[in-house]
């Protein structure tokens, strides 16, 4: 078996799983860039949606503008909505479904929602796997045949932040529901605004399924890396 970097399951198992996530950070981007170009017959701005989706789901949040793009965040550690400039000051259809959507995080958040609880409790664990499974594996790798226990652990590690992208997808669609929802419901967006707002969540979904299935294959990379050395 060649070295991890330089063998066939490079290819076979991660050469699709960046096509898959490039194409879904391509959708992404330009919906919400076609979308930003289409304003709102009310004229409220990402920020205020933000704010309305939350107050209109019982949570009571702060909201500030933060420095990037689409770098938009839920804080549930201090109920804080963060918006990009470009959502927080705009008042396009893609601002307002993004905007939307993190108050539906923060509504989340007041609800107890226990998936969002499941997701919440896996972060730590999903950071120590995270930096531990591939050096573990890496080092197995080079160790010899009888600690190829070393290798399992990593893998095991990995699993982690397997589960972790798996728990994330009913959160981030249960938020684009919710935020869908008030928006209709609350007449903040006219049915033909609301669709624009539809296709921005479900390309921004992609981004999450796309995640999940690079780390599925990531994980089934190192299961045949760790088969072969076992043959060897």
């Amino acid at each position: 078996m060649g070295f991890y970097y330089f063998d066939y399951t490079y290819f076979l198992f991660m050469v699709p799983a960046i096509i898959i996530t490039m194409i879904a950070q391509y959708r992404v981007k330009s919906t919400f860039s076609r979308y930003s170009r289409v304003g709102t017959v009310r004229h409220i701005t990402g920020a205020q949606a933000a704010e309305n989706v939350a107050r209109y789901g019982g949570a009571q949040v702060a909201i500030r503008q933060i420095a990037g793009s689409l770098t938009d965040n839920f804080d549930p550690r201090n109920h804080t909505i963060s918006l990009s400039r470009d959502v927080y000051f705009s008042s396009s259809v893609a601002a307002v479904g993004v905007a939307a959507h993190e108050a539906g995080h923060a509504v989340q958040d007041a609800e107890g929602y226990r998936p969002n609880k499941i997701r919440a409790a896996l972060v730590p664990v999903t950071n120590f796997g995270s930096r531990l499974s591939f050096p573990l594996v890496i080092v197995g790798l080079f160790l010899p045949p009888q600690y190829k226990a070393v290798v399992y652990v990593g893998i095991a590690l990995y699993c982690l932040v397997v589960l972790f992208e798996l728990a994330t997808l009913p959160v981030e669609f249960n938020a684009s529901a919710r935020a869908l929802k008030t928006l209709d419901e609350a007449q903040i967006l006219y049915p033909e605004e609301l669709e624009g707002a539809r296709k921005v969540l479900t390309a921004a979904a992609m981004t999450y399924l796309a995640a999940s299935f690079a780390a599925i294959l990531t994980l089934l990379r190192l299961l045949v890396i760790a088969g072969n050395r076992r043959d060897d």
